[in-house]
């Protein structure tokens, strides 16, 4: 059987996280994925990167990066 790290919560956090599972009827697992899954998408739309879950890739260089030697 696999086992998983743990990370320490504090107290308060953790009861936040059992009420807000209950309120929700999920696993506080499952509430915690999804958190965490919601953080980290709202982090890379914050530094401009996009999902590396998401087909839709954008590209880091500029427009004048992008054209540059292109020729029409």
């Amino acid at each position: 059987m696999e086992t998983n790290p743990t990370i320490p919560l504090r107290t308060d956090t953790y009861a936040q996280l059992l009420e807000t599972a209950r309120l929700l009827g999920l696993e506080p697992e499952e509430c915690a994925q999804k958190a965490l899954e919601a953080f980290f998408t709202e982090v890379h739309r914050q530094l401009g990167e996009a999902n590396p879950h998401d087909d839709n890739l954008q590209t880091n260089l500029s427009y004048d990066e992008f054209w540059d030697g292109v020729e029409l």
